[in-house]
């Protein structure tokens, strides 16, 4: 008990001197897009697990299919038994998205979350969703009474999750891009957040409306990503399809699989292998398949013939086959690097070891135990492409919390691991 009491207080202090250093009465930032319809646009969220999950929880938590996750982060979908594998406490991922046009404003309203036995509105933005909402968001989003974000939500409530995103017609300087919502975090910097995504500050500062370059923790900022672009029909229901640079979507029902970079721009799709029975993707009048390049050197320059995909039109698979006279002969397709889901993540000092997961029926629920199998180091954003300038969206205040985002996750998981030994 002597070991526990003063381990309590070591966190304690600990505790306070995070909230200290926070600033008092601060409001967390959002970048709003306003927006008139019903449409909505692919976007992406920035997530860090708050335990060890597998791929199927954390894509269950936003409504997001598996492979999708896997895809948007270039990590290998199609490998057997990839949506079963254990991803790491800490891991930053980007989760796809519909953001909606509602209330006048881009935001994600298709997730729904069943809180469960002592939640609050509090743990459920601050732990379940990593920040990227806040308790009194969540309030407002679901016409409840002013009750303190601390109190125990009733067990199986269900409640829509508001969550922050913009597309900005999926361009930024008038070159296709899809933005990701980044949770700043304790120690962050606009010109290291640049840094780690290969941006500008001024781009971040002009995509954000910010006065300054300056943000605090729990500012969720707009990032854009270089993308490829597609030019499908509206009639096609992946009409809109944008993939950021070094990732990949799925569409067509998993029968089809696009990528972007890391060579070039230019969006290439190709048969994937999900999908039990796919409809038909063979070019019009042509023995080539999606996908398929050919060329022939001549006196003039290369003959090249490519079999492209047109989009997803009434369950057909619409492909067209292109010929035109380039240079030189293309070499082969590049495509973005497929890694395995990793099983470790190198932490700063200030984390503890990563928690077990959650069983299946918990998924999104309390932390569970303690697992002490991941070492201590560094931890550091993934980076994405270059991208420079950007449009102009407004920002707006989300109300303050009791407890600074970010630090309430450490807490809580400080005062788990130890009562669990």
């Amino acid at each position: 008990m002597e070991e526990l009491s003063g381990f309590l207080a070591a966190a304690a202090v600990l505790f306070v001197m995070a909230v200290s250093a926070a600033p008092h009465g601060a409001e967390a930032k959002t970048t709003i897009e306003p927006c008139s319809g019903s449409d909505s646009c692919p976007a992406l969220l920035g997530y860090t697990l708050y335990a060890d999950m597998k791929v199927s929880e954390v894509a269950a938590h936003f409504g997001a299919d598996p492979a999708a996750l896997l895809a948007a982060n270039a990590l290998d979908f199609e490998a057997p038994g990839a949506a079963h594998r254990i991803l790491p406490m800490g891991l930053f991922v980007r989760v796809p998205t519909r953001c909606a046009c509602a209330d006048g404003v881009r935001k994600s309203i298709s997730v729904r979350y069943a809180a469960r036995p002592a939640e609050t509105l509090a743990t459920v933005a601050d732990v379940v969703f990593a920040g990227l909402v806040s308790a009194d968001q969540i309030r407002n989003e679901n016409g409840l009474a002013s009750t303190d974000p601390e109190a125990p939500l009733d067990a199986g409530q269900k409640l829509v999750i508001p969550l922050p995103c913009v597309c900005f017609n999926s361009s930024d300087n008038n070159l296709p891009a899809q933005y990701l919502s980044y949770v700043v975090q304790i120690g962050d910097t606009v010109p290291a957040i640049a840094a780690s995504y290969e941006t500008t500050v001024t781009d971040i500062m002009n995509v954000n409306a910010m006065g300054s370059p300056a943000a605090a923790p729990g500012d969720i900022l707009a990032i854009p990503l270089p993308a490829c672009a597609s030019t499908f029909p509206k009639s096609a229901s992946d009409h809109g399809l944008i993939v950021a640079n070094g990732t990949y979507v799925l569409t067509a029902g998993n029968c089809v699989q696009c990528s972007c970079g890391p060579v070039s721009l230019n969006l290439y799709c190709t048969p994937a292998s999900l999908s039990g029975s796919c409809p038909r993707m063979q070019c019009p009048n042509s023995n080539a398949m999606l996908g398929n390049v050919s060329t022939h050197p001549t006196s003039a320059g290369c003959n090249v013939s490519s079999c492209s995909y047109g989009g997803f039109v009434n369950g057909t698979i619409s492909t067209s086959l292109s010929t035109g006279l380039q240079s030189r002969c293309p070499g082969p397709h590049q495509f973005p690097a497929l890694t395995d889901p990793p099983t470790t993540v190198n932490h700063d000092s200030t984390y503890l070891p990563p928690l077990s997961a959650p069983a299946p029926a918990e998924a999104g629920g309390v932390i569970p135990a303690p697992d002490s199998s991941v070492q201590g180091g560094s931890f550091t954003l993934p980076k994405v492409s270059q991208a420079n300038g950007g449009p102009a969206g407004s920002v707006s205040a989300a109300p303050s919390m009791h407890i600074p985002r970010q630090v309430l996750p450490f807490f809580i998981s400080c005062l788990v691991f130890y009562l669990h030994m």
